[in-house]
């Protein structure tokens, strides 16, 4: 059997603690209807016998204290909200315990933001991660030495396990669930709690705000041009121009300033246009090119569904109401 430790961080996210719970001995349920033993000890562990989440709203009361629990086999870190930093703060005394089990063999598993906690300890230090795509900027900026992978649901490296934001994280937990007791419990799991199995991918759920957080004002000007000129055929030699900025230095400070190089930036905004329309509009996919400024339908459903994950026609299917219900 293996031992299971759900943490109970301070501010964490009630839901991500309670559904974590809720997969492990549910699949217990699963394994002792077919005769077979249950496969996980599952334990709630806490800093303290009452830890307020939500601003206090609510009061979790974890099975055991972090001070008695000795060795276990899989950490399960919820995610966590409010101000990052300071819930960082609040819960430093999870991060030598975490490391220690690590190194005693025990796996780790962060869901969505429980990555920063996850990632705070130094264990993903030159490792992939993922995390919600709404809070990237922010941790790529207090982890740089953590590789953020945009858009994949789970990544695992090393016995370290990391989810994409909000309710992807219950892909992972049915990637764990098969890992230590089966695919047939896992997919029991996903039809029982009505699931996607093999998700792979939260890309087509990211809404594309380009980062501003940096103190480069001619990237950010430039950022802001190519905002409010989204019809527009730019190229890079303009940017550079305009902002009298050397071609290749100024290619460094964009990508440095935003994450994105300043051609993937324009594909980017150009995309994130492009979706607000077939969301909201009833325009074909042709015009809808023409208007974010593509001539060449290849290479915008190419672009389009390297970013989105879907083609074109799939995301307005998805994502318009009218087309959703023809």
């Amino acid at each position: 059997m293996k031992h299971v430790t759900i943490l109970v961080p301070n501010e964490a996210v009630l839901a991500s603690i309670v559904d974590a719970r809720t997969m492990f001995t549910g699949s217990n349920d699963f394994l002792e209807a077919m005769g077979k033993s249950a496969g996980f000890a599952v334990q709630l562990v806490g800093l303290s016998k009452d830890v307020k989440v939500h601003n206090g709203m609510f009061s979790v009361h974890p099975d055991v204290l972090l001070s008695e629990l000795h060795k276990t086999d899989l950490i399960i870190i919820p995610a966590i909200s409010g101000d990052l930093e300071a819930a960082l703060k609040l819960n430093q005394d999870f991060l030598p315990w975490i490391v220690e089990q690590y190194k005693g063999g025990a796996e780790v598993a962060s869901l969505c933001v429980g990555a920063f906690l996850l990632a705070s300890t130094g264990l993903l230090n030159g490792k992939e991660c993922s995390s919600h795509w709404k809070t990237a900027p922010e941790f790529r900026a207090m982890f740089p030495e953590v590789t953020l992978v945009d858009g994949r649901i789970v990544t695992e490296q090393q016995g370290l396990y990391s989810s994409g934001g909000a309710t992807s994280y219950w892909s992972l937990l049915l990637h764990l669930v098969e890992k230590y007791a089966g695919r047939e419990i896992a997919i029991m799991a996903s039809k029982i709690f009505a699931l996607e199995i093999d998700r792979k991918s939260q890309s087509p759920f990211v809404m594309f705000n380009g980062q501003k957080k940096h103190e480069d004002d001619p990237i950010k000007k430039a950022q802001e041009f190519i905002e409010e000129n989204v019809a527009e055929k730019i190229s890079v030699e303009e940017l550079s121009s305009k902002y009298a900025i050397g071609r290749r230095h100024f290619e460094r400070r964009f990508k440095k300033a935003t994450n994105n190089t300043p051609v993937e930036y324009i594909q980017r905004v150009k995309i994130e246009a492009a979706k607000k329309q077939f969301e909201i509009s009833g325009k074909n996919v042709n015009e809808v090119m023409w208007d974010v400024g593509y001539s060449d339908a290849k290479a915008f459903r190419s672009v389009f569904k390297k970013i989105t994950g879907l083609s074109p026609i799939e995301y307005r299917n998805r994502y318009n109401k009218e087309a959703a219900v023809a």
